[in-house]
């Protein structure tokens, strides 16, 4: 619902090696839009630099985007930095962008994937609600 969603935290943002920040401008705000609080790290982000300021925000769930397939390990890197660190379970992680699937996701760990800014919302929300 609504009121829950307002209370969640997203840290958001382009991976490492990737300057496209169209379709994640647009998942920002179209979760601003929803009430999440968003905060949005830029392009080019290194992935412990998300690790960093999810802890630091007191995020629920951090986003990782990316338009190329070059930047894909670099979403694996943050699942793993949040393993070996043992934050794994303080943090929903979400991923998405051009050659993102359902199937990556599932397979570096990430809780969830979208496929666009709708998809975002839902996932956030359904993650955020615990249902």
């Amino acid at each position: 619902d609504q009121a829950a969603a307002r209370q969640a935290t997203v840290v958001i943002g382009t991976l490492f090696g990737d300057n496209h920040d169209i379709g994640k401008n647009i998942v920002s705000a179209i979760l601003a839009a929803h009430g999440f609080k968003v905060i949005d790290l830029g392009i080019n982000v290194e992935p412990k630099t998300y690790v960093e300021a999810a802890a630091k925000e007191g995020a629920d769930i951090i986003a990782a985007s990316t338009l190329i397939t070059t930047s894909l390990p670099y979403q694996r890197h943050i699942a793993q930095l949040l393993r070996d660190s043992g934050q794994r379970d303080k943090f929903f992680f979400i991923v998405g962008g051009g050659p993102v699937t359902p199937e990556w996701a599932q397979q570096i760990g990430a809780d969830g994937y979208a496929p666009d800014g709708a998809g975002a919302v839902a996932t956030a929300r359904e993650l955020a609600d615990g249902t």
